[in-house]
């Protein structure tokens, strides 16, 4: 036992990420400075960027919809709650990578041209019918994240520019997210996650203090919570908001030591919430119930430079984002048809493209902005994001031999085995019963009913009347 214990610490030092970090600095020498800076990045900084940006992204403008279905208290109260809630499922997802990624060191694989994803990990981990759970839940959430983007872009362009209607608009940014086919990996995402973080963090602040110098409108009302059907619907979408980690296997291997992810998601989630929790509660005490018919906070602030500004910086990042989300499904796809390892960029690039189209379909049979984040959230978010790592942790270290050769030891000050097992019960539990139980009923039928207000293939969602 205590061999098998040495051997296991030894092989949770990552010796081929270290090497492949070695290798990296040995040939910088062949390549341009710019290069290095804005391209390459595998660092713990790049990680924090790149949860960070992907977390909060257009779904910053829907929260305040989110509030008028709450309430301001409960909107709060939700956004610390499944803060708290989606770090710690991101930590049980980095301690399976862990775990997986030492016993495939045992094994001399390497994965220098390889990148793990989720439903390799629950593959490794407990076997087929795990990888394929977990492959048909994380690959449609994935889906709908790249179709979400660019129903937002759609949106968001409207309010600059109403010549053409948002499904028009949709056509144009479809093809303009294909282009993301040409990033390799989540390598090189260093210079875009850096910008996102900015471009977010100044919406969220434009909407902020455009609510509080606009004032409250006249006979603002603040209704929420007032159906069962809403508080569901906007506890979802805040479900939705902190369910980001999707990706985070993708983010941990793109890093050159991803045992230091740990605390990185939490640390993202509590900058993430100095954004949405002042812009939400903001708009919301300027709007009120005026929310509830526009989920787009941007159609009720009056059109100023500044707003132009956040319109096109939100536009920027959700090409970014839809990248982030895509970029998994991309992977998937090449392993599938088997070019994954191929070095040629070109021919990756071709083999992705059948990837956009269902995603670019999508966006146009459903363009309901805001609904069908919290649709998304609680059919697919819930198993995706919360269930599924809970229940996956708690098998893989249900025998008293994997709890002793664990790679990662749950923390103390949660109560060591006990206390975490406590907590993944607590989580799957909670998901399951107000996350996807309420959650999928009450955004289902407010999802059939927009779809009996404004029909499928709507060429301009929630549009002014005059247009």
């Amino acid at each position: 036992m205590a061999a098998e214990k040495v051997e296991t610490v030894v092989a949770g030092n990552y010796v081929e990420m270290e090497r492949a970090e070695e290798d990296e600095k040995s040939t910088s020498s062949a390549k341009t400075t710019l290069s290095r800076m804005f391209w390459h990045g595998g660092s713990v900084y790049d990680a924090w960027f790149s949860c960070s940006s992907n977390q909060v992204a257009q779904v910053l403008l829907t929260l305040p919809y989110s509030f008028s279905q709450l309430g301001m208290v409960s909107g709060i109260l939700f956004q610390l709650f499944y803060g708290l809630m989606g770090s710690w499922t991101a930590y049980l997802i980095s301690v399976l990578y862990v775990e997986y990624r030492t016993r495939k060191e045992r094994e001399k694989v390497d994965f220098r041209n390889h990148v793990i994803q989720w439903f390799e990990v629950l593959d490794g981990l407990l076997g087929k019918h795990w990888r394929n759970i977990g492959l048909f839940f994380n690959c449609t959430f994935l889906l709908f994240g790249s179709v979400i983007q660019l129903i937002a872009c759609a949106s968001n362009i409207y309010y600059i520019n109403d010549n053409l209607d948002k499904r028009t608009w949709t056509y144009i940014f479809g093809a303009c997210c294909a282009t993301t086919v040409f990033i390799p990996s989540f390598h090189n995402y260093r210079i875009w996650s850096f910008l996102g973080l900015i471009m977010t963090s100044y919406t969220a602040w434009y909407l902020t203090a455009a609510s509080l110098i606009h004032g409250q409108v006249e006979e603002v009302k603040h209704s929420g919570p007032t159906t069962m059907v809403l508080y569901f619907t906007g506890a979802t979408n805040i479900l939705y908001t902190f369910g980001g980690h999707a990706v985070t296997v993708e983010i941990m291997h793109a890093m050159w030591k991803p045992q230091k992810f740990k605390l990185i998601y939490l640390l993202a989630t509590i900058y993430v919430l100095t954004l949405t929790l002042p812009s939400a509660s903001a708009v919301y005490w300027a709007f009120g119930d005026k929310l509830l018919n526009r989920s787009n906070a941007l159609a009720l602030l009056p059109r100023t430079a500044f707003r132009d500004i956040a319109v096109i910086l939100m536009l920027i990042h959700q090409f970014i984002t839809f990248g982030f989300a895509c970029t998994p499904l991309y992977f998937v796809w090449e392993k599938f048809i088997g070019v994954h390892e191929t070095k040629s960029l070109i021919k990756r690039a071709i083999a992705r493209l059948p990837v956009v189209i269902p995603i670019w379909f999508l966006a146009i049979i459903f363009p309901f902005f805001g609904p069908i984040n919290s649709t998304v959230g609680s059919l697919l978010v819930s198993f995706t994001v919360y269930i599924i790592p809970a229940l996956a942790h708690m098998i893989t270290f249900a025998s008293a031999s994997a709890r002793e050769n664990a790679v990662e030891r749950p923390p103390r000050y949660v109560g060591g085995w006990v206390g975490l097992y406590s907590v993944n019960i607590f989580v799957v539990v909670w998901v399951f019963i107000v996350g996807f139980g309420f959650g999928g009923w009450a955004s289902m039928v407010n999802f059939v009913h927009q779809i009996d207000t404004f029909g499928l293939f709507t060429k301009c969602y929630q549009c002014p009347k005059h247009a």
